[in-house]
């Protein structure tokens, strides 16, 4: 077993849920915002959507400069083509990397400078897994402000509880 197999089967059974949030996004909802500063529900979503193929690719070469803002989506099925098309470059991306390529130092930088290097295998946990959880989160708050029943993810939610 390879280092990079313990986080395939995480992304496995983390997509399952992830999939669950992006499914309950209501298309004629997706221009709404909680707060001025803060992303459309469309843009939040299709982030959420691009991060596991975005990353992956990311995390193929030495150094990555991230870009700033989100465009919103067409339309929900944008959000869950992204997620599906995304979702398997990321497996077939780290299904060819080796202990010794995830051990390598990768670099983010911003504006050409250097703000985070880290192991391969660290940015993937940290940018690719923790990154998407966090964003996830935020989704199903969106999702309770719009009075949209919230899917469970770790457990039951207030709106499905498949132990009842």
């Amino acid at each position: 077993m390879g280092m990079i197999d313990p986080i395939l089967m995480e992304i496995e059974q983390e997509s399952k849920a992830t999939r669950r949030v992006l499914e309950r996004i209501p298309e004629d909802k997706l221009g709404w915002t909680p707060h001025a500063k803060s992303y459309t529900l469309g843009q939040l979503a299709l982030h959420v959507a691009r991060i596991p193929g975005a990353i992956a690719e990311a995390v193929q070469g030495e150094s990555f400069e991230p870009r700033t803002g989100q465009d919103p989506p067409k339309n929900h099925a944008e959000i869950m083509e992204t997620f599906d098309r995304g979702l398997a470059k990321a497996k077939e991306i780290y299904r060819g990397m080796d202990d010794a390529k995830l051990m390598q130092t990768w670099t983010a930088t911003v504006k050409g400078k250097p703000v985070m290097a880290i192991p391969r295998i660290g940015a993937i946990r940290t940018i690719a897994l923790n990154h998407l959880y966090h964003h996830r989160g935020q989704l199903s708050v969106y999702l309770r402000l719009l009075d949209v029943p919230v899917p469970m993810i770790y457990g039951p939610s207030a709106d499905e509880n498949p132990f009842m």
